[in-house]
């Protein structure tokens, strides 16, 4: 599996903020806002494009446009954080929509909504701020799979190693972009050091509650 970790030090600085518990929920949501963006710009890097000839002010000019459609699909409810981005980089995306909800005694997802654009042709960006235990990830791979994507790839804020295996098992050629590859999931499947529910944080109207 592909996997890809951002090396660039404003993504250590935006990620550093958001792993900070004090942050509160506007500078959190801008944060994830500003990662995005370099997790978007990193995994659009091939994005192929056609020749396109425009009049500038002064002269014709022959530059290059894209040329294959892009669409994201959030996972309910934390991926919508990282849906705004792509509407402002790319203003013909489509969206998607997987809601996956974790139990947290089995930490193991039900599909509770689905809705998916058409796919065929398409480039797939399914974006999960945290990649912890990978079921959530897998099961929304394999429902953008049955819907008929085929040029797939997972975004994701922080990734545990063990999310990262299963996907490697259940979807070996997976690309998956990443700001950073944590330590472990402990006891409960959090990702450690991680920066806690995610969902939470981006929602809510106070600081971080205590571990």
């Amino acid at each position: 599996m592909p996997l890809t970790v951002l090396q660039h030090p404003l993504a250590a600085h935006l990620l550093t903020h958001l792993r900070d518990r004090t942050t509160g929920p506007a500078q959190f949501r801008t944060l994830c806002h500003q990662i995005t963006i370099l997790l978007a710009l990193e995994a659009t890097r091939d994005l192929p494009t056609g020749e396109k000839l425009v009049d500038t002010p002064l002269e014709p000019f022959r530059g290059r446009v894209l040329a294959r459609p892009l669409t994201i699909v959030p996972i309910l409810r934390a991926g919508l954080g990282m849906a705004e981005p792509f509407l402002t980089l790319f203003p013909d995306v489509t969206i998607g929509y997987v809601g996956l909800e974790r139990d947290h005694a089995t930490a193991v997802a039900r599909l509770y909504y689905c809705k998916l654009p058409p796919l065929e042709g398409r480039r797939v960006l399914i974006v999960d701020p945290m990649l912890a235990t990978g079921g959530s990830a897998a099961q929304a791979v394999d429902i953008v799979k049955s819907a008929g994507g085929a040029d797939i790839a997972l975004l994701c804020i922080v990734a545990a190693p063990e999310g990262a295996a299963l996907l490697e098992q259940r979807h070996p050629c997976l690309p998956v972009f990443t700001a950073a590859l944590d330590r472990c999931l402990n006891a409960k499947k959090y990702i450690l050091p991680g920066l806690g529910d995610f969902g939470d944080r981006l929602c809510s109207d106070g600081p971080a509650p205590c571990a």
